[in-house]
């Protein structure tokens, strides 16, 4: 079978030998360096997700502790993937009106999910131009931080390092794709998963 990067073997590995790759050094390394502006994004899922790590009971909201820890880690500012969440749904809506009032090709399919877009792109290419061509919300404000935000802070773009925390392997592969990338600067320079936040609070 053809990887998509989905992580399953990693979740279902039971000698835990595939793990995920383990950026969460260099983000710390990031965060310890006074020329850059390190911002970190978090999925929704992971102020849910995050609490199993210190054992919480499943599901556990710990929304408050977690800001509370990536600000005592040092991250400069902390959002919500929410904020991409907002624009890729007003771009992905723009979108298909445009598709429907132009005769563009229907059904529209988010293209959110970068494992399911890498599992278009090698099972089923003649399917593509279904897959909406907006970027997933956490790229979208990786994109809009390094533009919108470092021309309103005046930061410049290349002292800024964007963060994900996702629950996604996939979002590694797709924060490295060539089209996520504006000048040689990538819109999300390090994804993390909530396991590996959980071992830098750890830590």
């Amino acid at each position: 079978p053809i990887c998509i990067n989905c992580g399953q073997c990693a979740n279902v590995c039971p000698v835990d030998s595939i793990t995920e790759r383990q950026d969460w050094v260099k983000v710390a390394q990031a965060v310890k360096d006074p020329s850059k502006v390190v911002i970190v994004s978090t999925s929704p899922s992971v102020r849910v997700g995050l609490g199993e790590e210190f054992g919480m009971p499943i599901g556990t909201n710990v929304a408050g502790k977690m800001v509370t820890a990536l600000k005592r880690i040092g991250f400069d500012k902390v959002f919500d993937t929410n904020t991409g969440a907002d624009l890729t749904i007003m771009e992905e809506a723009n979108e298909f009106i445009e598709r429907v009032q132009n005769g563009g090709v229907l059904p529209m399919i988010t293209s959110c999910s970068p494992g399911w877009v890498r599992f278009a792109e090698k099972n089923y290419p003649e399917q593509l131009a279904h897959l909406s061509s907006c970027k997933s919300p956490h790229q979208m404000f990786g994109a809009m931080i390094k533009s919108y935000f470092a021309e309103k802070y005046q930061v410049p773009r290349e002292k800024i390092c964007v963060v994900s925390v996702m629950p996604c392997i996939a979002k590694k592969y797709e924060c490295s794709r060539p089209e996520m990338e504006v000048d040689g600067l990538r819109d999300v320079d390090y994804v993390i998963t909530t396991r590996e936040l959980a071992r830098m609070i750890k830590q």
